[in-house]
C-alpha cells in the first residue's frame, strides 16, 4: 500500500493522511476523528486496529515528569544573570565608585542615598530587560517548529516543544523532525542528517525501526514514527546545539549605535579626565577632582542608546505579533523600513483561496456553472467532472480539488460517474518538470485500469501527444477563460493493461484530451486599497504565481498592480542573470514560475538595488526567502523550512498584514529615531552644568546623585513614551528609507545639539544670573535644576513626532506620556520642596512663587524648541529643491 498525505498539489499543511495497514489505507484528517479502511471489495469500514497515539491526560501527565521538549541549552537570562550584566555596566560602576568616593570623604549619608538610587535604578533596569526577555521568548515558543502528532485517535499540530515520549508522529516533507524516534511506516521517506552528521546527502528511511533524528529536515516523502527520547536526551541534545534562536543579528543599525555609543565614550573619558584634572589645579582637592570627573562621564555615558535600540526592536516585535506577523529576526523590522519591492504570491496571499469550480469547457462547448442548480449539470461535462475527481486526492485538502469534489457531490450523485469503490494503486506527482498529477485507479469490476491526469493546459496537452494546431486551439481557449481571472486545468485520461508493470512516466501513457476547467478565486476584499497604499508609501508589488499568464493579468488587473508585460517561467529560464535583472525593473507580474526561479528573480531584483521583501511557503522556496533581505513564510500553509528560512512568519495568509507590518517597521524606526534624538538632547545641558562650573569657579550644581536621578528621567522617556507613540501620520506615504540613510544624520544631530544647547544657556545663565544676585548657592541650585528638569519634560512634546505643525504637540498623546511627565513633575517637586529630600540632594526649598517661575522658565522652552524644529525643516526642504534644481537632468 502506498502512504500519501492530503497535501494537493501546492504544499499546503497536512489535512487527511493516508497511512498503510496490512489490511488496507487508513484515512486520518485533522479536526476530523474517522478512521477507515479501504478493505479488498473497496467498501470503506472503522478499523478496530487503527493507532490511536497518546491519550491526551496521559501525554499533558508525561510533558510535566519529563519535562518540555527542549534541548537544554536555554537563551533565556535569569533575573541573577540580566543583574550582573547591569551591574557591569559603566554606569553603575561609576555610580558605585561615586559612593565609594562619598564613604572615602567621609560623607556616609551622601553615600548610601546614591545607593538607593543605584538599587532604584538597578531594579527599573532589570524589569525592563526581563520585560524585553519575555517579549523574545514568547516570540521564540511562536516561532518554534511544530508537529503533527496523533493523539487520543485525533490529528492535532502542537508545537514542538509539547512532543513527549511514545507520541506517534506524522512527518511530510518540510517538517523539522522534533525528536528523536523509530520508523513505523515511511513512503519515499528521507531526511538531510548533516546537521548531525555534517554530510549534505539525504539519507532514506524505509525500513520499520529505522531511527529519525531530532533536528534533521525531511527532504522528501512522508512516514509516521513514535518517539523515543526528547530535549536534551536526544542525539542533538547531547551535543548541546540550539535549534531556534531570536536574537538582535549584527546590521547596520547596530552597527551604527555601537560606533556613536563608543565615540561618545572616548569624548566622555577624554573629558572628565580633563575636567578631573583641570578641578584639582584650580581648587585642589583630589577626591573632590574625581568626584568632578565622574558627574561629567556620567552625563555624557550615553547607557541609554544600545538599551533603547533593544527595547525598541523587542517590543516593536511584540507588537507585530499582535498583527498575527512573528518576528524571527530583530533586524527585520528595521529593513521593513527600507522595503523597496514586496513580492507575494497569488493564491492565498491576494486571493481568498476558496476555490469553486466556474467554468467547463468541452470540445466547442463551454459552460458557466455560477447559478447552476443542482443535479443539472448538462450531460456532456459529466466525464471531465468525473476525472476531474479521480485526478484529485480521495480526501483532499487542496482547495481546488476540495471544489471538484464539492461540485460531483451536487452534480454526479446517482449519475455512475463517482466511483467509491474504486481503489487508488499509483499516483504520479506534480514535478516542476511536469506540472501535471495522475492518478491509476483499479476495481474488480474493470477490464482495463484508469488513468485520471489534470494540470496545466499546456503540459496535460503535451501528456496527450496533441498536434500543433489543437495545441494552438486550446492554448487560445484557456487564455479566454484566464483572462476572466480563472486558474485553468486540462483534464485528460488514459487505460492501462490490468497486470502490466506501471511505467515510471506520465508521457509513457496514451492520454486523451477531455477538456478544461475554470476555477474562480475570489480577490480579498482588501488588497486593493493595500496594493495602493503601497504604491502611496513608494513600495513596488511583484506578483509571482504558477498560474497561467493571463489569469495573471487578470488577477492583477484586479488588484491594482501594474505592469508593462507578463513574464513566464520559460522567459527567464532563456535569459542570463544580466538580462533578466534589466527586465525585473519594469515587470511585475510573473506567471508559470517554478519556485527554484523565484531565486533568480530574488537576486536579479537585488542587483537593481532593491530592497526585497518576499513571501512563501513551500520547500523550494527556502532558497529565495533566505537569498530576500526579508522573507517571509505563509505560517497556515507553509512547511517548517520555509518558517526557518524567514525572518517573518505570517500567521494569517493575508496580504494587508505584510502591509501592516510594513507600516509597524517604519513606526518603530521613527519613534526609535526621535528618541535617539531626545536622549542626545537631554544630556547636552548635564554636560554643560557639569562643566562650565568648574570653568568659571561657581558652586558645582551636579552631584552623581542628580545625574540618577535625571537618569531616571531620561530612561522611562525614551523606553516608555517614545515607543508607544502611534508615528507620524503620513508615515506610509513617504518613499522608503534609503539604505545608506543613517538612523541619526547631521540634520538630527544638529537638531539634538541646538535644542540641548538651549537649554544649556538657560539653566546656566539663570544659574549666573541668581548667583550674581546674591542667592545663596543652594537655592541657585534649585532653581537651575528645576528649570533643567522642566525644560527636559517640555522637549518630550516637540521630538515626540518630526511633524512641524502645531498640532503635532498635542495630537496623538498617550497614557503613557501623561504618566511619565506627570510622575517627572511629582518627584522633581518632592525633591525640591520637601525639607528632608531637598536636603538630601543638597537643595534649598524655594518659596512656591520661585519654584513656578523656575518651573514656567523650562516649560516655556516649548516654543522656541518647535519653532527651531520649523526653521531647521525649512531650510532642509529648501536645500533639498535647489539640490533637484540643479542636479543633471
Amino acid at each position: 500500500m502506498q502512504w500519501r498525505q492530503g497535501r494537493g498539489q501546492h504544499g499546503a499543511d497536512p489535512g487527511c493522511v493516508a497511512h498503510p495497514l496490512d489490511s488496507g489505507d487508513l484515512y486520518t484528517c485533522a479536526n476530523d476523528t474517522r478512521k477507515t479502511q479501504v478493505d479488498s471489495d473497496g467498501q470503506r469500514r472503522m478499523n478496530p486496529e487503527t493507532p490511536t497515539g497518546l491519550d491526551p491526560g496521559a501525554a499533558a501527565q508525561r510533558l510535566r515528569d519529563d519535562g518540555p521538549n527542549e534541548l537544554g541549552v536555554s537563551q533565556r537570562r535569569s533575573l541573577r544573570d540580566i543583574a550582573w550584566e547591569v551591574v557591569r555596566e559603566p554606569m553603575f560602576l561609576l555610580l558605585l565608585g561615586a559612593g565609594a568616593i562619598y564613604l572615602a570623604m567621609g560623607d556616609a549619608h551622601d553615600a548610601l542615598i546614591l545607593l538607593g538610587f543605584v538599587i532604584i535604578i538597578m531594579t527599573l533596569t532589570v524589569l525592563q530587560e526581563r520585560r524585553t526577555d519575555n517579549a523574545l521568548e514568547a516570540l521564540r515558543d511562536l516561532s518554534s517548529p511544530r508537529a503533527l502528532v496523533l493523539r487520543g485517535g485525533q490529528t492535532l499540530r502542537i508545537p514542538g516543544r509539547d512532543v513527549v515520549r511514545e507520541d506517534l508522529l506524522l512527518l511530510a516533507e518540510g517538517d523539522r523532525v522534533p525528536a528523536d524516534g523509530e520508523l513505523l511506516q515511511a513512503h519515499e521517506l528521507a531526511t538531510d542528517e548533516s546537521m548531525l552528521t555534517g554530510e549534505s546527502e539525504a539519507v532514506a528511511k524505509q525500513r520499520p525501526g529505522e531511527r529519525v533524528f531530532a533536528g534533521t529536515l525531511v527532504v522528501r516523502g512522508q512516514g509516521m514514527m513514535r518517539v523515543t527520547a526528547t530535549g536534551r536526551r536526544t542525539e542533538l541534545g547531547r551535543i548541546g546545539q540550539s535549534l531556534q534562536t531570536i536574537e538582535l543579528q549584527a546590521s547596520p543599525l547596530r552597527e551604527e549605535v555601537a560606533r556613536l555609543t563608543r565615540r561618545l565614550v572616548v569624548v566622555g573619558l577624554a573629558l572628565s579626565l580633563a575636567l578631573s584634572l583641570l578641578f584639582w589645579a584650580l581648587r585642589g582637592g583630589w577626591l573632590d577632582a574625581i568626584l568632578a570627573g565622574v558627574t561629567l562621564a556620567m552625563g555624557i555615558l550615553p547607557q541609554e542608546l544600545p538599551v533603547i535600540m533593544i527595547v525598541f526592536l523587542a517590543l516593536g516585535a511584540r507588537r507585530l505579533a499582535g498583527h498575527q506577523v512573528l518576528t524571527r529576526r530583530l533586524d527585520a523590522i528595521e529593513t521593513l523600513g527600507q522595503t523597496t519591492v514586496l513580492c507575494v504570491d497569488k493564491t492565498g496571499t491576494l486571493t481568498e483561496n476558496r476555490m469553486a469550480v466556474a467554468v467547463l469547457s468541452v470540445g466547442e462547448q463551454t459552460l458557466d456553472l455560477r447559478g447552476l442548480l443542482p443535479a443539472s449539470l448538462p450531460e456532456p461535462f459529466h466525464e471531465l467532472l468525473e476525472y476531474a475527481v479521480l485526478a484529485s486526492e480521495t480526501d483532499p485538502h487542496d482547495p481546488m480539488e476540495r471544489a471538484f469534489h464539492a461540485l460531483a457531490a451536487a452534480q454526479l450523485a446517482g449519475t455512475g460517474h463517482l466511483h467509491p469503490q474504486w481503489t487508488l494503486a499509483r499516483e504520479y506527482e506534480l514535478s516542476p518538470q511536469l506540472l501535471a498529477m495522475s492518478h491509476l485507479w483499479r476495481s474488480s469490476t474493470l477490464a482495463r485500469e484508469v488513468v485520471a491526469t489534470k494540470g496545466a493546459p499546456e503540459a496535460v496537452a503535451a501528456l496527450c501527444h496533441l498536434p500543433d494546431a489543437r495545441r494552438d486551439q486550446l492554448a487560445a481557449q484557456a487564455g479566454r477563460m484566464a483572462d476572466s481571472g480563472l486558474r485553468v486545468l486540462g483534464v485528460a485520461r488514459a487505460r492501462h493493461h490490468s497486470g502490466s508493470e506501471w511505467p515510471d512516466n506520465q508521457h509513457d501513457f496514451d492520454f486523451e484530451w477531455i477538456g478544461l476547467v475554470g476555477l474562480a478565486d475570489p480577490l480579498r476584499a482588501e488588497v486593493p486599497a493595500a496594493v495602493a497604499q503601497c504604491r502611496r508609501a513608494g513600495i513596488r508589488v511583484v506578483m509571482i504565481t504558477g498560474d497561467h499568464p493571463r489569469t495573471a493579468a487578470a488577477i492583477s488587473a484586479q488588484a491594482g498592480i501594474e505592469s508593462t508585460a507578463v513574464l513566464t517561467g520559460d522567459d527567464i529560464a532563456a535569459m542570463d542573470a544580466t538580462a533578466l535583472a534589466q527586465r525585473v525593473a519594469s515587470v511585475n507580474i510573473f506567471a508559470r514560475v517554478r519556485p527554484r526561479q523565484k531565486l533568480a528573480l530574488v537576486q536579479a531584483l537585488k542587483a537593481q538595488g532593491e530592497v526585497v521583501a518576499m513571501t512563501g511557503d513551500g520547500v523550494n522556496d527556502a532558497p529565495a526567502l533566505k537569498a530576500a533581505h526579508i522573507g517571509m513564510a505563509m505560517g497556515q500553509r507553509g512547511t517548517d523550512v520555509a518558517r526557518e528560512a524567514s525572518a517573518l512568519v505570517l500567521l494569517q495568509d493575508d496580504f494587508s498584514a505584510i502591509v501592516q507590518a510594513i507600516a509597524r517597521g517604519r513606526r518603530t524606526f521613527a519613534n526609535l529615531r526621535q528618541a535617539m534624538v531626545y536622549t542626545l538632547a537631554v544630556h547636552v545641558p548635564i554636560v554643560g552644568l557639569a562643566l562650565l562650573p568648574v570653568l568659571f569657579g561657581w558652586p558645582l550644581v551636579l552631584a552623581p546623585l542628580h545625574i540618577a536621578f535625571l537618569e531616571l528621567v531620561i530612561d522611562p522617556a525614551c523606553s516608555l513614551v517614545f515607543e508607544a507613540e502611534q508615528g507620524d501620520a503620513d508615515l506610509m506615504t513617504q518613499a522608503p528609507r534609503r539604505t545608506t540613510e543613517p538612523l541619526l544624520s547631521g540634520w538630527h544631530v544638529s537638531l539634538s545639539l541646538a535644542q540641548g544647547g538651549l537649554v544649556m544657556a538657560v539653566v546656566v545663565g539663570l544659574y549666573a544670573w541668581v548667583l550674581g544676585q546674591g542667592i545663596p548657592a543652594a537655592m541657585a541650585s534649585t532653581a537651575a535644576f528645576v528649570v533643567l528638569v522642566t525644560a527636559n519634560a517640555a522637549l518630550i512634546l516637540p521630538s515626540r513626532s518630526s511633524q512641524t505643525s502645531w498640532h503635532s504637540l498635542w495630537s496623538g498623546f498617550t497614557p503613557v506620556s501623561l504618566w511619565v511627565l506627570a510622575g517627572t513633575l511629582a518627584a522633581l517637586g518632592a525633591i525640591t520642596t520637601v525639607p528632608l529630600l531637598a536636603r538630601a540632594f543638597g537643595f534649598a526649598p524655594l518659596a512656591a512663587a520661585h519654584w513656578l517661575a523656575a518651573a514656567a522658565i523650562g516649560l516655556s522652552l516649548l516654543l522656541p524648541f518647535h519653532l527651531h524644529k520649523i526653521m531647521l525643516h525649512n531650510f532642509r526642504q529648501q536645500r533639498s529643491r535647489r539640490g533637484k534644481r540643479t542636479s543633471p537632468p
